[in-house]
């Protein structure tokens, strides 16, 4: 899942110019790669502050999710073509160590691959301060055996910094003409939307929103038992005018559709530039999602990974990733509302009772993971 517009400003991130590393082989680093526009650069320059000494801070901003986990992969791969037990030994000659990062972002979607191949290692819970301040959802969703699914005997794989939901996005002028504003997945349906909307070209995500629709949940294993499943997927079909998880909100700026569905990251950035676009979380529940720090597997483990992570769950400094980022925060706030754009704050205070009846996308068995593909494929064509 990308997660990534193609709007996305640069008012939260000149990391790469901004992320100073100080002189001194000697001195103590971090570095970090993570999902571009996730942190707002005043966050790390309070960090490198809050430090009681200095040290060399190497943030390296990059644009997909999937690039960071193909990092991970690389790594993984060097060191076991190198040396199966780390990377403790000499190089051979004319050969390089990768410059691993001490901490990486990554979205939960990702996680149980990630945990399944190793590529990446268990955080020491008790190296973080801040860990029983974190709602148990949260707690929950990074706790996972060996096999990446969610265990509560597990151990914790990842730490949530922010997260978001997937929402449905419109023109007002469109809507304003037929006379009714969408709220829920059921109106995607609707007879005047034919040929108008954009929908993500993800399984999970256009079958898990017929689900919902069904009263049923996105992480239902068994869809062959729901008969009515392919009958609403196939007029779901005839509503989309395409499917596309990264440019889909281009033909909504200018007209070209109507409604689009697609992640709060890349919506409620554009949303606040556009005011001819709204946007709604649907009141029967919606797909959610987290970024996550997460530690590569050939990494030791560094007191100065779980200071960044401790610091970024903060309340003053979450509610700073919160406004700067367009995200929500895993850890509670007391943010006012004047804090946040008007148009916003319906989504990043939090409604509890959407909230309740959302869920994450959790992983499924490879057998029925490969019949939402299938399935989505054959209406597709």
């Amino acid at each position: 899942m990308y997660r990534r517009s193609f709007l996305q400003g640069t008012t939260t991130l000149a990391l790469a110019q901004m992320l100073l590393g100080c002189s001194g082989n000697k001195q103590t680093t971090l570095s970090v790669q993570l999902l571009k526009g996730s942190i707002p650069g005043q966050v790390v320059d309070q960090f490198r502050r809050h430090l009681e000494k200095e040290v060399n801070l190497n943030f390296a901003p990059v644009e997909q999710l999937q690039s960071l986990f193909e990092e991970l992969q690389s790594w993984y791969n060097h060191s076991q073509a190198n040396h199966p037990q780390g990377w403790s030994f000499n190089l051979p000659f004319g050969s390089q160590k990768p410059n691993i990062a001490d901490l990486v972002t990554l979205g939960d979607y990702w996680l149980k691959t990630s945990i399944e191949k190793k590529l990446i290692q268990p955080l020491e819970v008790e190296q973080l301060k801040q860990w029983i301040v974190l709602p148990q959802r949260w707690q929950e969703l990074v706790t996972r055996n060996e096999q990446g699914f969610l265990d509560a005997q597990g151990k914790v794989w990842a730490a949530p910094y922010r997260w978001g939901s997937t929402v449905i996005v419109y023109r007002r002028d469109k809507f304003q003409q037929l006379g009714w504003t969408p709220t829920d997945w059921s109106d995607l349906w609707r007879t005047e939307l034919r040929d108008r909307i954009s929908l993500l070209d993800h399984p999970r995500e256009v079958i898990g929103l017929v689900l919902k629709k069904l009263g049923k949940s996105y992480n239902t294993e068994n869809i062959d038992a729901i008969p009515s499943l392919e009958t609403e997927l196939r007029a779901l079909n005839q509503q989309v005018k395409f499917y596309d998880s990264t440019r889909y909100l281009e033909p909504l700026i200018i007209g070209d559709t109507w409604l689009a569905v697609g992640w709060s990251d890349d919506v409620l950035p554009v949303v606040s530039r556009y005011p001819q676009l709204a946007v709604v979380t649907p009141l029967s529940g919606t797909a959610l999602w987290a970024d996550v720090w997460v530690k590569p597997t050939s990494i030791n483990q560094a007191n100065l990974a779980y200071k960044w992570i401790d610091f970024c769950w903060q309340p003053k400094v979450a509610e700073q990733i919160l406004i700067f980022t367009k995200t929500n925060s895993p850890i509670l706030t007391n943010i006012q509302a004047s804090n946040i754009q008007e148009q916003l704050r319906n989504f990043l205070l939090n409604n509890n009772e959407i909230l309740v009846k959302s869920e994450f996308l959790q992983p499924l068995p490879l057998a029925v993971a490969v019949q939402y593909r299938s399935t989505f494929a054959k209406i597709k064509s």
